[in-house]
């Protein structure tokens, strides 16, 4: 049974949420507030398989309980579920590591849906991840190790975050070719309204802070002006 932790302190809303997960067969644990979450995810056994997150938390801020869990799980999906709508919300919680953004007032199926989804990506961690990519992809002095969720350079080790192993994945999948922000919404993020293509350049704006030798002027995730993005695994931009 997979578990889930919701992470709200709005009494009626955690109480509705928590049944309606149950009904679909999850295990639900629940916290009104940031330090007793981060206790749960460390000490969950079995382990917490996603984390539902508001923002608007006492004592601790839900960006702040975001950070302080991908220091040391990188890789447990989180779901933001909040009444911020602004775009400055919304990327700084990605900032901080969140997985996907859903707004209040929100479809309780596509809440259930998005979760599913979300723990369904998860095994990549421990078996042969999905589709074309192998379990270790190697380009110019970097290596990925898809089963690890690590992005390893001669000079640092990174834990990637789920979505942006999925997101370097589906680069790894699709080498040499040009991909716009609407294809990468819609194979990566399945066309969530709450993903914009700034979200998905400050993902990539990430990347490559970790493996360009020059982030300004990348050779191997290249910016294809009003359209996306190729990667190059032969780090030849001018290909």
């Amino acid at each position: 049974m997979k578990r889930i932790l919701i992470v709200e302190d709005e009494a009626a809303l955690a109480e509705g949420l928590k049944f309606n997960f149950e009904q679909e067969g999850y295990d639900v644990l629940q916290s009104a507030d940031g330090p007793t979450a981060i206790d749960l995810v460390r000490e969950s056994d079995p382990p917490i398989d996603i984390i539902i997150l508001d923002l608007m938390l006492p004592s601790m801020s839900g960006y702040e309980v975001c950070r302080k869990v991908r220091e040391f799980d990188p890789a447990v999906p989180i779901l933001v579920l909040s009444a911020r709508t602004l775009s400055e919300d919304k990327t700084l919680a990605f900032e901080s590591g969140t997985d996907q953004y859903v707004t209040k007032p929100f479809a309780l199926p596509e809440l259930i849906a998005r979760v599913k989804n979300l723990i369904e990506r998860r095994p990549l961690k421990q078996g042969s991840p999905p589709g074309q990519a192998p379990q270790v992809f190697k380009f110019g002095n970097v290596t990925v190790d898809f089963l690890k969720y690590q992005l390893i350079t001669p000079d640092e080790v990174y834990t990637l975050t789920t979505m942006e192993m999925q997101l370097m994945k589906y680069f790894v999948d699709h080498p040499d070719v040009v991909l716009s922000r609407t294809r990468i919404l819609r194979d990566v993020w399945e066309e969530t309204a709450d993903i914009t293509s700034r979200s998905i350049d400050n993902f990539v704006l990430r990347l490559r802070r970790m493996f360009e030798p020059d982030p300004s002027e990348p050779r191997y995730l290249v910016s294809i002006r009003g359209t996306g993005y190729r990667f190059i695994p032969s780090g030849d931009a001018t290909s």
